[in-house]
């Protein structure tokens, strides 16, 4: 029995970087996938924080915090670098408990928005429970990811709320590679086909 295309999607799934993987911007990354189809893919790094920038100077660049008395909690939430492709092009990745005409749903939990408004209402405390800010993001063209799979760059974990939200951005990775049921230092740095 052939599985149809859709059966094959990975959005909302987390794509997680294997040792061996050579190129350094994705150095155990963990991954959370937005868009895979035929025409290619695209997800955001969630464990890369950028160093050097903060949410709140870059509320303060925008504009943002004006006119609105600004929630404290956000001023605390990290930067991450979300991938290599248009990185001062933001993204919020989010529980589904907020949703603008802009959101974009991912999965039945996850939402992503990208606009002005939607950072207006996290500095006034009006934003998801569950956040991260991002800045750029991680494509591929068409097949492009389903070879890297095939190749062992990637591994394939289901989304956890725990994971994305909650875990420190340096423990992300080894706390998924667990979930997938074997000891981070198990894995091979290098590539191979049995």
């Amino acid at each position: 029995m052939s599985r149809k295309e859709s059966d094959l999607t990975l959005v909302g799934k987390l794509l997680l970087a294997m040792p061996a993987l050579g190129d350094p911007r994705f150095h155990h990354a963990v991954i959370f996938m937005c868009a895979h189809d035929k025409n290619g893919a695209m997800g955001l790094v969630i464990n890369h924080t950028l160093p050097g920038i903060e949410f709140k100077s870059l509320l303060d660049q925008l504009k943002v915090a004006s006119n609105i008395h600004v929630d404290l909690r956000a001023l605390t939430i990290p930067v991450m670098a979300g991938g290599p492709v248009e990185g001062s092009r933001g993204f919020i990745l989010h529980s589904d408990d907020f949703q603008q005409k802009d959101t974009v749903s991912v999965g039945d939990a996850y939402g992503v928005t990208g606009t002005i408004e939607a950072l207006k209402a996290i500095a006034a405390g009006k934003g998801p429970e569950d956040l991260l800010f991002i800045l750029g993001y991680a494509g591929w063209g068409a097949s492009q990811l389903d070879k890297e799979i095939q190749e062992n760059s990637w591994l394939v974990v289901d989304p956890d709320p725990n994971i994305i939200f909650r875990v420190a951005p340096e423990q992300k990775w080894q706390t998924a590679i667990r979930k997938l049921g074997f000891n981070p230092a198990m894995l091979s740095t290098e590539a191979g086909r049995a």
